[in-house]
């Protein structure tokens, strides 16, 4: 066993054929000390004295001869590849030259420059202990980077327990290659020789030590500038994960202060009665709030959709706005002609108003296969159905408004957050921060659809559509005076056909006689004559329906649904 730190001394010699030197190194009592002889040519002598204080920094002073009239140069680097993306990291604190020279470190490189005659460098090396399992690895390179043939190098180390083992590479930066001579003499005292080195070679040189006999402090860094800045390392991860909270809580916040629907009260609700007796005694249908088709579907879901202006467009027909008339081509295609049966008037909505325009313009009508040819433009219905809802106190914006202006500002938040993560990665790491900030504008823009708020009153009719939706799926023709069975049919189809009930509507009412109230057939879709059996119709409406869908769609403006 060593006394004082268990000192262990490795000496490096070289030989030059013919020439003669000697060079002692005893640093305490029981180091090894060798003697060769020197070369003819005086080249550049190095002695490298390592200790390996118990803090776990190694302490390294140098003494290097130039021979003169020569200077001697050394560009040593501090991040050595230590995997396919792993750099092992060093720093170098406390640089001197004792002599003629002077010695420098920054993050990446320990400089030193010499000039003739022998000079000391001195330096403190942070990060050269490694956990290796079965021990404790202390690992520096003791030549590299030199500009000048290194004739002789010696290498003394001192621990603070019995070496184990020792390691010595020398050559190219890439070579296994072993040094001359490395092993463990007799008392274990390490030592380990290597002849000329030149400009360029290294030598590594290691020791193995018990665990515990000092502190582990070997960093490691991914070779990759942007691997290394998007490394997750414990800071990072709390930074991200206390970031991510607080801008997530912030936009759930935002949604409670904005996008939440105001709560109805039971009183708001009420009972829906959608079949009423009106005062000539008839069974008449009444919508809840006197809600219309088109608006129905911006409530329920609080976009304008396909669907909405062609459940708009059969209560057009139903109230006597317009007609329906199924016309063949004369080559056994349908097609379907929708005429101006009353100009619109001042009853009618503003959207109500922009649907008619929209399909007949100046025309006293039209065909299905002429708008399929043209696009028709519902930009206008789009905005009036959706200033219509706020008119009517459903809503307390505008839905389209809001979820843009929450879409764009999510985009907003995405794109300075990438900024951000681009300046992080490219100046002081910790990239993984501006990503968080990316996840929020993300999840703002795609929460942006939950954004609009209904009112209590929106609330309500809400809860009364469901209602309503319950009268269609359960209200059976016998429910249903004989006389009033028609009219009922007729004003509720457009609910059914906005609510996905139009199949079951037909189905129920398919035996209906259109003749008891007096009137043959339906006085809003075709002739009497091809009217006057509501089973041919039932076959032939979702055809109707299904086209004009299509040629709605056409125009790109409004969302079409798929069942």
């Amino acid at each position: 066993m060593f006394t004082n730190w268990g000192l262990a001394v490795a000496t490096v010699t070289l030989s030059v054929a013919g020439a003669g030197f000697s060079a002692g190194a005893l640093l305490s009592p029981g180091a090894l000390v060798a003697t060769q002889a020197a070369p003819a040519d005086g080249g550049v002598q190095s002695q490298v004295a390592l200790k390996v204080e118990r803090d776990g920094k190694l302490t390294v002073s140098e003494k290097v001869t130039v021979p003169a009239g020569k200077s001697a140069n050394r560009i040593a680097p501090l991040r050595l590849t230590a995997g396919p993306d792993t750099e092992r990291v060093y720093t170098v604190t406390q640089p001197k030259v004792t002599g003629n020279g002077s010695a420098s470190a920054d993050d990446q490189n320990l400089t030193v420059h010499l000039g003739a005659g022998e000079s000391t460098v001195s330096y403190v090396v942070d990060g050269a202990v490694a956990d290796q399992g079965s021990h404790e690895d202390v690992r520096w390179q003791v030549a590299s980077g030199w500009d000048v043939t290194i004739d002789r190098l010696t290498v003394s180390v001192v621990t603070p327990a019995e070496p184990q083992s020792i390691t010595c590479l020398a050559g190219d930066p890439d070579s296994t290659t072993a040094c001359g001579l490395s092993q463990i003499g007799e008392g274990g005292v390490p030592t380990a020789e290597q002849d000329t080195l030149t400009p360029g070679q290294r030598v590594d040189f290691a020791i193995g030590l018990p665990n515990g006999s000092v502190p582990v402090n070997e960093r490691t860094a991914a070779t990759n500038q942007l691997a290394s800045a998007f490394a997750l390392t414990p800071e990072t991860g709390i930074g991200l994960l206390v970031l991510v909270v607080l801008l997530l809580v912030g936009i759930g916040l935002l949604w409670y202060a904005r996008g939440r629907d105001a709560k109805a009260l039971a009183g708001d609700v009420g009972p829906v009665e959608v079949l009423a007796r009106d005062a000539a005694g008839h069974v008449a249908f009444a919508s809840p709030d006197g809600v219309l088709p088109g608006q129905v579907g911006t409530v329920i879901d609080e976009h304008v959709d396909v669907v909405d202006v062609t459940a708009t467009v059969i209560d057009l027909a139903v109230r006597n706005y317009l007609w329906i008339d199924e016309v063949p081509d004369g080559e056994g295609v349908l097609d379907w002609r929708i005429v101006r049966r009353n100009p619109a008037d001042d009853s009618l909505t503003p959207y109500e108003k922009a649907v008619y325009t929209s399909l007949l313009g100046d025309a006293e009508q039209v065909r299905l296969s002429e708008l399929r040819g043209k696009r028709v433009d519902l930009t206008a219905v789009r905005d009036a159905l959706y200033s219509d809802v706020v008119a009517k106190e459903w809503f307390a914006r505008r839905p389209d408004t809001e979820r843009s202006r929450w879409w764009w500002a999510g985009v907003g938040i995405v794109a300075l957050g990438i900024v951000l993560t681009v300046v992080l990665a490219l100046t002081i790491g910790h990239a993984l921060l501006g990503l968080a900030v990316v996840i929020a504008g993300g999840a703002l823009a795609a929460g942006s659809r939950s954004m609009p708020a209904r009112t209590r009153r929106g609330s309500a009719l809400l809860h009364q559509v469901r209602g309503l939706l319950t009268y269609l799926t359960t209200v059976s023709p016998t429910d249903i005076p004989d006389s009033d069975r028609e009219m009922v049919f007729s004003r509720s189809l457009p609910y059914a056909v906005v609510l996905g009930q139009t199949d079951r509507w037909l189905s129920v009412f398919r035996g209906l006689d259109p003749d008891a109230d007096g009137t043959p057939g339906l006085y809003w879709f075709g002739e009497a004559e091809q009217v006057r059996d509501l089973d041919r119709f039932a076959s032939r409406f979702p055809a109707f329906l299904s086209s004009l869908d299509g040629v709605l769609a056409q125009g790109g403006h409004l969302r079409a649904l798929k069942a």
